[in-house]
Order: structure tokens, then sequence, then C-alpha cells
């Protein structure tokens, strides 16, 4: 039957010994932890019993763009599946479930939210549903790389339905620790089993330089490595500027990052996949289900957060199994940097209690009240009412959603932004000719400041339009049209942000927080930067064994190819080195004696230093003379 499907569906090809063993258990009625690295056909792990199983699979999946293309690729192969995300049609959501109870549906995709809803657990009531997929399981963990609360409602739903079905929870990336973690969260049986693929990939070679001038060797790393590649950078301005100094230097490239709207991301990562870019500029949102076979560099210009990111993003390098190399450029105050970025997000308590005051303020909630009631919600406006700081109210936001107080959704971390495409000089003359845009260009110099055309900057209609007394069509409007003029660069929001109160409101100083459980986050992340720190300063120990140690795979043996390697098997040649310099030093000089340059150009060292060594060597055993017009010849 497993392989009937295969066959029908996917090819025969696809299939391989591990996925055997992962769906037979999960046929067998196991529940089931695959930690599968660099993805490992994970889907089909979960698809196949899917469709060998008498009714339907609900699949947890925390990201819309990777439900929807798993999705489309299902009903490609003419598999019945469907997704339910937040922004669809209520008609629509309702007609997937009733397909669902009528068995129309296969595959259900929903993400970890949707399970606690009210229509969404009466109607499971009524469907059969005879497996649970969780994808990307780590984000069930707090100690896991990509901790989200709402994964949490995945255990209080398995509970709601039959005992007997099994699930399958997958990942790339999860310590000793997380697999343990994620295994007790959803309350997986006696009978679960673990399967798990070796992190070591003998075609991915891994290199790490603390570089200066990290542009300048990005630029020598892309002309040395051919084929497609991905260069991965914290912030979105940086994906812009580095994108802009490739194209410069003859190399095909973009940018992407998660403040484009969905149709400019899916054609710039459309063009990449198609072959027509060659190297693609991202922030971290790039990548997630993405398994393009001949990426043959990523290339990190920042330090990662965690191993469990650089491994992941790494990994998608060399996926053909073609040699492939993942770099990671860094300085040493970045370090220090990272260690920054983890403090700051995580306030204090009071500073967490006082935001979320505000939030009741804001809304005019009282105690006891707005449980499930979403609201608008614009963080410029919100900040200047209760005099709040940017960057320690983001995150004391942050603390409220992950203690499952709130919910903000994906608009809120994604806010409109400017860039100033014009000098202050031409700026100055274009509002001379347009006094109807003086107003708006004035506020967002004013909002600026500074350099206007080194980077974006976010804002808020919103709040623009109350200063301009206008109304938020208006103003998007006219940022529109001064897009259109390139006056402005202009990213639209994709919707409006959000905030949902989970809970009913709570009295501040009541809030049941757990700093306890905020303090051991705050620690994990700590030890996890530690560990990045401890794999890019490490100059003496193979990179995969690093890696495989921190993930909890044990090799005595060492990979060969990373720059650790690569360097120790130069430094364990070096009598070898001589000698194949020095016969053929010999050779060229039995016709006569040259000058050092012409010597050196017969020779054509990879290694010119090497040979330079080899040829004092020489001169000091008295294999070779100076001569008294500067030639060196045989003794």
């Amino acid at each position: 039957m497993i392989l009937e499907i295969l066959k029908k569906y996917w090819g025969y090809d696809d299939f391989r010994p591990l996925q055997r063993e992962i769906i037979e258990s999960v046929l067998d009625g196991n529940d089931t932890l695959a930690l599968l690295p660099t993805g490992g056909g994970k889907s089909i792990c979960f698809q196949v019993p899917a469709l060998a199983l008498e009714g339907l699979c609900i699949v947890v999946s925390p990201l819309i763009a990777l439900m929807k293309d798993q999705v489309e690729q299902l009903q490609k192969r003419g598999i019945n599946a469907a997704a339910i995300y937040s922004g669809m049609d209520k008609r629509l959501i309702d007609k997937h479930l009733n397909d669902c109870i009528d068995a129309k549906i296969k595959l259900l995709y929903v993400s970890p939210e949707r399970l606690k809803s009210e229509i969404f657990q009466e109607r499971v009531k009524s469907m059969k549903i005879t497996l649970l997929a969780i994808d990307e399981a780590h984000c069930i963990s707090q100690w896991g790389n990509d901790f989200r609360p709402s994964y949490a409602e995945i255990a209080h739903f398995r509970a709601m339905i039959p005992p007997n079905v099994a699930i399958i929870a997958l990942t790339a990336t999860a310590t000793p620790i997380v697999q343990k973690d994620i295994q007790e969260k959803l309350q997986f049986r006696e009978s679960a089993k673990l399967f798990q693929k070796s992190f070591a990939r003998a075609n991915l070679s891994y290199s790490c330089f603390e570089e200066e001038d990290k542009d300048r060797k990005l630029l020598h790393i892309l002309k040395k490595v051919p084929g497609t590649g991905v260069v991965y950078v914290r912030n979105r301005k940086r994906t812009r500027q580095i994108a802009e100094m490739l194209q410069k230097n003859q190399i095909s490239a973009d940018y992407y990052h998660a403040g484009l709207s969905n149709e400019v991301r899916n054609n710039k990562q459309d063009a990449w996949i198609e072959n027509k870019i060659r190297i693609i500029v991202a922030t971290n949102a790039f990548g997630m289900g993405i398994d393009k076979p001949d990426v043959w560099i990523v290339v990190h210009m920042d330090l990662p957060d965690s191993l469990e990111a650089y491994y992941q993003e790494a990994g998608r390098a060399g996926r053909d199994e073609k040699k492939a190399y993942a770099v990671l450029l860094y300085h040493i105050n970045d370090i220090e940097e990272l260690e920054r970025r983890v403090l700051i997000a995580y306030p204090e308590e009071a500073y967490i209690r006082n935001v979320y005051q505000a939030l009741a303020n804001y809304y005019n909630l009282a105690v006891n009240a707005g449980e499930l009631l979403s609201y608008d919600f614009h963080l410029n406006d919100f900040q200047q009412r209760f005099n709040l700081k940017g960057v320690e109210t983001y995150h004391a936001l942050k603390k409220l959603e992950e203690e499952g107080f709130i919910q903000l959704n994906e608009a809120y971390y994604n806010p409109s932004q400017v860039m100033f495409s014009l000098d202050f000089k031409e700026l100055y003359e274009f509002q001379l000719k347009n006094p109807g845009a003086e107003p708006i260009i004035t506020l967002l110099s004013r909002l600026r400041g500074g350099q206007m055309q080194s980077s974006f900057f976010s804002i808020s209609e919103t709040t623009i339009a109350q200063y301009l007394k206008s109304t938020t069509e208006k103003i998007i409007k006219q940022l529109i049209r001064l897009n259109e003029l390139n006056i402005i660069v202009y990213e639209q929001q994709n919707q409006n942000p959000q905030v949902i109160f989970l809970t009913p409101r709570y009295d501040a100083k009541r809030l049941p927080l757990n700093m306890q459980r905020i303090e051991e986050r705050k620690k994990r992340d700590l030890d996890k930067i530690k560990a990045v720190a401890n794999y890019a300063n490490h100059r003496h120990r193979c990179r995969t064994q690093i890696l495989l140690e921190y993930f909890g795979e044990i090799s005595y043996q060492p990979c060969e190819v990373c720059d650790i390697c690569l360097e120790r098997k130069k430094q364990e040649k070096p009598a070898n080195n001589y000698d194949r310099f020095a016969l053929k030093i010999r050779e060229i000089l039995k016709n006569g004696p040259l000058v050092i340059r012409q010597l050196m150009a017969k020779l054509n060292p990879k290694n010119e230093q090497e040979a330079l060594n080899v040829i004092q060597k020489m001169v000091e055993v008295s294999e070779l003379i100076h001569l008294q017009d500067g030639r060196i010849g045989l003794k």
C-alpha cells in the first residue's frame, strides 16, 4: 500500500528507508517524533499515512505560506487537501469544515490558534480523525528555537479527539532537552517511537571567518563559488543594500524580507527558484518550506541567535548532495551585540505590567472584561499616548503574548515602511513644484530625521492621518502616489495590526506573570548565544563535530571538509609539499638560473607563501644559491 501511494503520487525515487520506518510506525498507531534535519522529506512522512488510513489527517503548521504551499502541491498531485487560516472568508472556512465532516478532504492544514476556536472544536466532533500531524514541533517547547505559546493548545485539542488517534511530530532541529519536552507537552504514549536522521552533512563544508570588511569577503566568496545561493542578514535595510552592492559588482541578486507584500515576495522567490536570479539576500523570513536542490552557497553576514537557526538556514545548501558551502562572517563586536539583544528582549517585570495596564486603558477595558475580543492596534499611537519606549514596549508585548495573555497578528510585526529616494535638494525642489505634497513630506522628514536615504523607517498611516487631520485612506493614496513618482519607496503593511485579549482582563498588579519561566527562557537564550560564540570562535575542532554535539549526536570522525579540517590537513602535509615543490624547482632550474619572479611564474603555485618558504629552506640547506646578478640557481 505504501509503495503504491508513493509510486502514484510522488514517484518511487522519493522513498527513503528512514521514511519507510516512520510511515510504518504511524500506520501501526504509534505516537512518533521524527527528527529530520534539512527537511528529510518531512511531508511524505505524514502525507503517506494520511492517504493510507481511512479518515482525516489534521496538520498543525505555524506559517500560512507553508500551509498554502503544501496544499497547492498536494492538489497538483490529485490529493484532496485544504487549509484554514486567518483572513480567510468565513463561508470558505465553513465549506472546508463541512467537507471534512463529509470525508471529502484527506488533509486539513490549520494554525495552532485555530484549534481552540469554538466552531472548529464543535465541528471536529463530527469528523473521523485518524492522524494528527504537528509540523515544526520544536515550537511547542519553551527550550526550542522558535517557541510559540499557541502550540500549547495542541495538547488540549488532543484530549478532545479519540485516544487511539496517532500523533506524529516533525522537526528539523531539536536538542535532546527539546525532544523530551515535545513528547511531554504532546502527551506521547509509552509506545511512542523516536526516529532521528544524523545531523551530519558529508557534502556541506562549514566555515567561519572573522572579518572587518564583510562585503569584500562576500564578493570574494560569491565570485569563487558557482551556483545559486542565499545571503542571510539580520535586518531589512541590509537586504536591499547588499543586493544593490552585488548588482553593482555584476552578480545577479535581489532582496527579500517580511515587510514586502505577498505578491512581491512570491515574485522574488519564484525568480530565484527558477534561476532567473542567482543570489537572494534575505532576512530569516526567507527559506521556510523551500526545498531548492541546487543551492551551493549560503552565507550569514551576521551571527544567528542560535545554532538551531544556523543549522536550519545553512542546511538549505547542498540538498542535491553536491559539494556546497555554508559560510559565517562575523566581527568580534557581533558577539557582544547578540548578548545585548537578548538582555533588551527581557524587560523588567514592572515594565511588562505597566504595558499591560496601558493596553487595558487604551481600550477602556474593565477588569474581567475583553476575553477573546480583538482590536485594531496602532503601536506608534499607543506608545505616544502612554509615553512608552519603542523597543522595550515591543518586547513587553512579546512577553505578554508568550505568557498567553494577548495575541498579536502578523501585521503587527510587519508595519509599513518608507525610504526617501531623493536627497534634500531634490526633495525641496519637488515640494516647491508640488505644494499639495508638502505636509506629508515634511512630516515624514521629521519622523525620519538624519540620513533620509540610508534606510527604511517604520510608519503608521493612521498616526500620520491624525497629525495631518486627514483619513488613513487618503494618506495611503498619497504615499502610493509618491512611490509611483519615485519620491519615496513605500512598502505597505499587508493588513491592519490587531491585538486579541486571550483572557479576561486582569488587574495589572495581579497579572499572573510566571517570572521564573521568563527568567529561565532568558538564561536559555543567553546559553544559545554562548554556543554560537563558541562555534564561531573555535579554531581547533571540526565544525560538524561541534554542531553534532550540540544536538546530542557524538561523532569521533572529523568531517574533513570544514575550514578547521582543511587547515589541519595543510599543516599535516608540510613534508610532502616540501618534496613536491623542491622536485619541481630542481627540474625548472636545470635549464639555468632564474630571478625569483620568473621561478614563481613557472611554479604557478596555489599557495605562493608556501612555495616561497620552500625556496628559502632550500637556500638555507645550500640546495640553492643566490647569484650576484640576483638570480637563483642550483648549487
